[in-house]
């Protein structure tokens, strides 16, 4: 049996064009990695991982689902064996991967970082462990030097509004040859529905230094928090919602309805949406004030399994695709906005397949000529972040819009070693392209051709968000 990678240099590349279009005009460009949830502490810090399992196990609950599936026992995923184990168990579950996108990023990975051109499997997971734990101890394999072997540029981590932003402000300081920036994350303000929520604005109320007893309290202090993190360079936001919300409301219903939450009164659904609905408003009124671009996460179902939720808490491998209706509630957001001339730069992700053709259409809207791509159709995210559901994104967006004009690739990852994930993304588009240079369905112009796999690579990132 050959233990030998699949991962040559025409990986994914079908033809030559393919090969060109990678090699001359992809390959090379600088990452923007603009949508990420790397821990700007051990960027500060430049921490020089103990062991693989550190690096690549932990909290990637991608491979978690992946070896519970396998019938592999928590406590060799997120339990109390030792870390060679967990990788040992990992090694184990890798063969049996085939056609998930996992077998491809595993060896993706080991290769470009540690020089690993083996299939990893459990017969030699101990030995590439040792191998590759060697490796992690030598300074081009800190956090900052995997993120510079991988040419990023910038990146952009996500952060809560009661984030003091101080790891940000240090890595700056220290001037580390990459741009470390932030995402402003209110999540926790909106979901006034949510457990703890009264909690949350204590914690947020006393960063801001608002007491906040009222709706326009709210509104203050987190005016006060966007304009501290604008203060520290911050150019956008993110929201991870099952949909947006939009419910007419009145302002005295919301103050109404703000008031009844924090004296411990029960919230009803509708009011709980007209609520979300004018937080969401208000925030993107003044994101637009301060030319961030917004980024909107629609469609997950979170925390399916409530055992295993109150056994390890969210993001641990228990959220899947929902089949919330989207395009109305989203179109008279967007539609309030504009109207009032306060859409500011917009990406919206799907996480249903499902709603494809929904997002390539409904941001050709609102698009208005003001800018180039001011409204965006994101990449495939999160399950849909592999080969298939990249080229249906990417389809879609051909058909029905401008894929010139689109922003590419972003990681979305808690892991300094996803970064390949990039180099994936552009094997996968450059063969979308040169497939139809070979069939003669886009003309054999390399120029033509290859300055807009450029741009999409990164020439469009740059100037959307103006890092």
């Amino acid at each position: 049996m050959s233990t030998k990678t699949f991962i040559t240099d025409n990986f994914l590349l079908e033809n030559k064009y393919a090969e060109e279009l990678y090699y001359q005009y992809a390959k090379n460009q600088p990452i923007i990695d603009y949508h990420n949830h790397l821990p700007p502490a051990q960027i500060e810090a430049d921490t020089q991982f103990e062991n693989i399992s550190r690096v690549w196990l932990n909290g990637d609950h991608y491979k978690w689902r992946a070896m519970r599936t396998l019938g592999v026992n928590e406590k060799y995923i997120t339990g109390d064996a030792s870390d060679q184990e967990k990788f040992e168990a990992w090694g184990k579950t890798v063969p049996h991967t085939l056609r998930n996108p996992l077998y491809h990023w595993t060896h993706l990975e080991l290769k470009r970082y540690f020089g690993i051109d083996e299939l990893l499997n459990e017969n030699n997971a101990s030995t590439i462990y040792k191998n590759v734990n060697a490796q992690l101890q030598q300074q081009e394999n800190s956090c900052r030097g995997l993120l510079k072997q991988m040419n990023v540029e910038t990146l952009c981590t996500t952060e809560d509004p009661t984030d003091d932003l101080k790891h940000h402000q240090s890595i700056k300081q220290q001037n580390i040859g990459i741009k470390v920036s932030t995402a402003f994350r209110p999540d926790k303000s909106i979901l006034i529905d949510a457990e703890g929520y009264t909690d949350y604005l204590k914690e947020l109320g006393k960063v801001a230094e608002v007491d906040i007893q009222s709706f326009q309290d709210l509104k203050d202090a987190l005016q006060k928090r966007i304009e501290y993190f604008d203060e520290n360079g911050c150019k956008l936001c993110d929201h991870g919602l099952s949909s947006l919300s939009y419910i007419e409301f009145t302002e005295a219903e919301i103050n109404a309805i703000f008031k009844n939450k924090l004296s411990g009164k029960e919230i009803s659904a509708t009011d709980a949406e007209k609520f979300k609905t004018a937080i969401l408003l208000f925030l993107s009124e003044t994101y637009h004030q301060f030319g961030w671009v917004q980024q909107f996460h629609l469609g997950a179902l979170r925390n399916n399994n409530k055992r295993m939720l109150a056994q390890l808490g969210p993001d641990t491998g228990w959220d899947s695709i929902g089949d919330y209706s989207q395009a109305e509630k989203l179109s008279r957001f967007l539609n309030t906005l504009d109207g009032k001339d306060k859409l500011t730069k917009t990406i919206l992700y799907n996480l249903n397949p499902a709603d494809n053709e929904v997002f390539a259409t409904m941001i050709g809207n609102f698009n208005d000529g003001s800018v180039k791509g001011k409204v965006q159709w994101g990449s495939g995210w999160w399950f849909l972040d592999q080969k298939d559901g990249m080229e249906k994104q990417m389809n879609a967006l051909s058909n029905m819009g401008l894929i010139s004009c689109f922003i590419g690739m972003l990681t979305d990852s808690r892991s300094f070693l996803s970064f390949p994930r990039h180099e994936y993304f552009r094997r996968v588009l450059c063969n979308l392209f040169g497939k139809e240079m070979a069939s003669g369905e886009l003309p054999q112009d390399m120029d033509l051709v290859g300055s807009t796999i450029a741009n999409i690579c990164y020439g469009n990132a740059k100037d959307y968000f103006k890092f």
